[in-house]
Order: structure tokens, then sequence, then C-alpha cells
């Protein structure tokens, strides 16, 4: 009598799982990971250390035209650790984001020579992101603690909540736009407006207060409703906060931690959820456009 083979689910080319195949391809992950560390720093002296000396520079800048052109770092108790807070979460969204947007074009020969999930590519660009935001953050602690840094449970665990939002957020938007990059070059564009614009559109070189107390109401609702906003608020929370000598109630926006952190957890994970079921709907074109 025949004995009968255990049957297998098996699925067609090209029907990605999501995430789930990303999860279960991660040595494939740290290859592709590899790759894109190698391929950003072929042929440089400096290797990772451009990690610690362009947001340094950036630094810099920003601190000389808005701290001390503008006065801003006597308005702003600790200023070069409030200015430097927003920038390495500006950073993190923008590397995320840039990056993740053109991955799918970017890799483009090889998604032609052999099918893998195509979601390799933006993971992988928020992975590489990370390893660059960790020098960042090294600075900034050291910074804090030169200026007297004394968070509390709630200080470092916003801190968490943050990275988590804005790693969230910008690998969406990535994924939503890696797909129309596809099919349409314009979005490159388009990401370039949205990473120059983020930073003028957050906390990051002001306070929240101006835009509560110069514009009208429902701008500054719709200004709280950006993840970003609320990430950059959440990281001066947990690093600048601490430092300062005279704590106002004043420099924390009314209802961060109970209204406006828990709607951006939300906003992101919807966002990614969309962006995700777009994705994977328009994945098995990606080689025949390409």
């Amino acid at each position: 009598m025949e004995t009968q083979a255990p049957a297998t689910h098996l699925r067609p080319p090209g029907q990605d799982r999501g995430l789930r195949d990303v999860f279960a391809n991660r040595f494939l992950l740290k290859l592709i990971v590899d790759k894109e560390i190698q391929i950003r720093y072929r042929g440089t002296v400096l290797g990772l250390l451009w990690s610690y000396l362009k947001p340094g520079v950036q630094f810099l800048v920003f601190y000389i035209a808005m701290g001390v052109f503008l006065d801003l770092n006597r308005g702003i108790e600790n200023f070069a650790v409030y200015l430097f807070s927003g920038i390495v979460v500006m950073n993190l969204f923008g590397e995320v984001f840039g990056n993740a947007s053109r991955s799918v074009v970017a890799n483009g020969g090889l998604l032609k020579k052999i099918y893998l999930p195509r979601q390799l590519f933006p993971v992988s660009n928020l992975l590489v992101a990370m390893i660059h935001f960790v020098p960042q953050l090294v600075i900034l602690l050291l910074a804090c603690f030169l200026t007297g840094w004394h968070p509390g449970p709630k200080q470092l665990l916003a801190v968490v909540v943050a990275t988590a939002i804005i790693a969230l957020f910008s690998l969406a938007l990535g994924m939503l736009f890696t797909t129309f990059n596809v099919f349409f070059r314009d979005a490159e564009n388009i990401v370039d407006l949205i990473i120059m614009v983020s930073t003028w559109a957050s906390p990051v070189l002001y306070m929240w207060t101006m835009v509560h107390e110069k514009l009208w109401d429902w701008v500054y609702y719709v200004y709280m409703v950006n993840p970003l906003t609320v990430a950059v608020e959440l990281f001066h929370y947990g690093f600048w906060f601490p430092t300062t000598d005279t704590p106002q109630i004043w420099h924390v926006p009314p209802h961060l931690l109970t209204g406006w952190t828990p709607l951006a957890i939300v906003t992101s994970l919807i966002l990614f959820f969309l962006a995700d079921r777009l994705f994977r709907s328009q994945e098995g074109n990606f080689a025949q456009e390409l």
C-alpha cells in the first residue's frame, strides 16, 4: 500500500508575506545590511567616522545660525542639548525615509535576477540607519551628562517610545514612497522636499510654544498630530528636560504623554498598515517596471 506524501503549503512566487518573510530570512537581511554599509563607505578613508562628523557639522551650523545669531542659546536653557536632541531624531527619520524610498529602485538589478522578499530592502535601510543612530546617541548622552542629566523612568521610557515611533513612521513612509518610486520617479524629489521641510515643521530649531502662541489654534493641533513633532518632543523630554535647573510646565506640551504620544503610535501603525498593503499589492510588478 502506497503511503501518501504529506501535503505542503506552497505559495506562488511573488506572493510575499511581508515582515514575516523578513524575519524568516534574517541571514539574508544581514547580508543586505552588510552590503549597504560596504557600498556606502567604499573608497572612503574615515568610514563609519562619518556618522560622527556629519551630525557634528550639522549641529555646529544650526547652533551658530539659531543659537548665536538669533540668540536662542540665551532664551533656551542648555540650548545645545535641546538642539541636538531634535537633530538626531530628524537624522534618523531622514536616513530611513530617504534611503528606504529608493531601496527597491536601487536594487532593481538584483530583483530582476532572483526572487527574494522585497520588504528586505526598506527594512535593511532601517537597520543601517539605526547603526548610524547609535554614535549620535552616544554624543548626545555625553552632552547630557556634562550638563547634569538626571532622568527618571518616565524620561527614559519616553526616549524608547520616541525611537519606536520614528522608526515605524519613517519605515512606513519609506515603503509607501518606494512603491510610488518604482512607477513614478518624481517620488524621489517629493521625498527630498519632505525631508527638507520636516526639520522646520517640527520643534527642532525652536520651541513648540512659538507655534502655540503665534499661529491659530487649529494649526497647533495639526502640528501636534504629526508623529515627528511628538518624537522630537519626547526626545526633548527625555534628554533636555532633565538637564534644566528650573523646569517649567510649559517646557512640555500639554497631554504629550497621555494624549499626543498614543495618537502618534496609532497614526504610525495605521500608516504602516496602509503602506504595507500597497507595497504587497504592487510588488509583483516591481521587476517588470524596473
